[in-house]
């Protein structure tokens, strides 16, 4: 898939999730096979740019290209401008976020509330692709609800305005994540455009990204919380669309090399106490499928220390298969 420039090879990508696609984790999936890592989104308000959140979301150091920043807001000119910002500070691709269902950002007229609004997406999306001389990518759901599904005119839309790719995550807002994600929409949308459609929506294995390829006929699969705990599905996808055969599973003496690389790499770009406190919830992804997880996701989340946490995750795979973990 072409986005620009730049080749996305294999057409595998992680989707953009707020306190979650961080740099460390977009490093990750990158190492493990993602052809291309989105930002968590970026604030349009000028106000937060300087906040430690937004400084460590806009810090690219080191991450391979293509660089993709995901700005979020409602206001035309200020996501202009956030566009320009972001892109001086190293993204090469911008994706505007039409498509977040939270609440805390739609009540503010952001994500997908602004598929309610196809004259101001137009704005939007317009004033953005003037703004940069990068690509600009658009991420959307297939409607605000089931009775006012508008997947299709937003995606003209895009076309008309000189988006690049367009990434649809085959529920509506009001879904939310739940029910099974649509992808005749999907389907719909890519027929009725010429530029790349990412499809994104229950990609948990390598046999769905087939089908939902098979099915949509997207450029591309976008994986969000498939990759959350297993952050190696992006290399067992694009071996299995590149073969049609499947990866032997990760052993779990790989599974904790990656987890506790993971977390190391948290405590440096967060530092301790913050970096401790956001590998709670990695923790718990990585170990969901087990059910002894439960014990241990009790006993780590109240270690402190960075130390600790090492400690009880070193031991959490030991006791469990017999085999000493190099500290």
């Amino acid at each position: 898939m072409q986005i620009g420039p730049y080749r996305i090879d294999p057409p595998v990508v992680l989707a953009p999730m707020a306190g979650v696609t961080d740099k460390p984790f977009r490093l990750l999936c990158k190492r493990l096979g993602a052809g291309l890592a989105v930002s968590e989104m970026t604030a349009s308000d000028p106000r937060l740019w300087q906040t430690r959140k937004s400084l460590k979301r806009m810090d690219h150091e080191g991450e391979p290209e293509p660089i993709s920043v995901q700005i979020a807001g409602y206001d035309p000119g200020m996501l202009a401008e956030a566009a320009r910002f972001n892109v001086a500070n190293g993204a090469q691709i911008i994706d505007i976020n039409m498509g977040c269902p939270a609440k805390k950002v739609c009540n503010v007229w952001s994500g997908s509330a602004l598929l309610q609004d196809e004259p101001l997406v137009a704005r939007i999306v317009k004033a953005v692709v003037d703004a940069v001389e990068v690509p600009v990518t658009l991420k959307i759901r297939t409607g605000w609800d089931r009775r006012h599904r508008n997947a299709l005119t937003i995606a003209r839309i895009a076309e008309d305005s000189g988006i690049a790719a367009l990434a649809v995550h085959g529920r509506t807002r009001a879904d939310k994540y739940e029910g099974d994600a649509e992808y005749e929409t999907i389907a719909a949308v890519k027929a009725a455009v010429r530029i790349p459609v990412l499809a994104n929506g229950d990609i948990v294995t390598p046999q769905q990204a087939r089908h939902v390829l098979d099915v949509t006929r997207a450029d591309a699969v976008m994986v969000g919380r498939g990759a959350q705990g297993r952050p190696w599905i992006f290399r067992e996808i694009a071996h299995y669309l590149a073969t049609g055969e499947l990866l032997d599973p990760p052993s779990s003496t790989d599974i904790a090399a990656i987890l506790l690389g993971h977390l190391e790499q948290l405590y440096a770009f967060y530092g301790e106490q913050a970096g401790v406190r956001i590998a709670r919830k990695h923790l718990g992804w990585y170990v969901k499928d087990h059910p002894e997880n439960a014990a241990f996701r009790q006993v780590v989340n109240q270690a402190e220390t960075a130390t600790d946490q090492l400690r009880l995750t070193r031991h959490y795979f030991s006791a469990r298969h017999g085999t000493m973990l190099a500290a």
